[in-house]
């Protein structure tokens, strides 16, 4: 087995995609950055605009041997909303958009049975609008981005929009959180 898989997901902003998932155990890196678009090396400013076609994405690098990518699905799901397109609460424009970007056809095909079985389901009140992509091209986002809400813990947007995801996240997912 591998050592090492990467995963890319977009859920809306960044920082709430970067913090939670920085929060797993066997997940090794968080970056957030872009990908899903057209415009080489996009600058936030740019990605901002909704005009580059990326998304604000995470890229998770994990460990298989500790933590699986249906754990990271399932953790995606549940903490942003899959069923509003181009838009997480307040966050509104394509560069907020639900996006799985896979890395390999094993992923594809786990993000599209995991969809399938959350319709199925009937999991949500409307329709899953996630894109599923594979992944050509990921660009780091500028390093103000980066740890973003463990630089800024205090700051507003921090405290009402990702601390509570970071609740939810400790109590549905306590087995795949990190000891803290």
């Amino acid at each position: 087995m591998k050592d090492h898989e990467v995963a890319v997901f977009g859920g809306g902003c960044f920082w709430c995609v970067e913090a939670i998932f920085q929060n797993l155990r066997g997940v090794t890196s968080v970056t957030p950055g872009y990908a899903g678009g057209f415009t080489e090396n996009p600058t936030y400013a740019q990605v901002s605009t909704g005009e580059t076609g990326h998304a604000e994405v995470a890229r998770i690098e994990f460990d298989p041997g500790a933590i699986f990518y249906e754990d990271l699905l399932e953790v995606f799901f549940e903490l942003h909303n899959p069923t509003t397109k181009n838009r997480q609460g307040a966050d509104i424009g394509s560069q907020y958009r639900s996006i799985v970007l896979y890395t390999n056809e094993d992923q594809r095909e786990k993000a599209e049975k995991y969809i399938h079985k959350l319709e199925r389901d009937k999991i949500y009140a409307s329709p899953i609008v996630t894109e599923i992509k594979k992944l050509d091209n990921f660009y780091s986002a500028e390093n103000y981005h980066q740890n973003y809400y463990e630089a800024h813990k205090d700051a507003p947007y921090c405290q009402f929009i990702i601390s509570p995801k970071l609740k939810k996240l400790r109590q549905k997912f306590a087995k795949l959180v990190k000891d803290q």
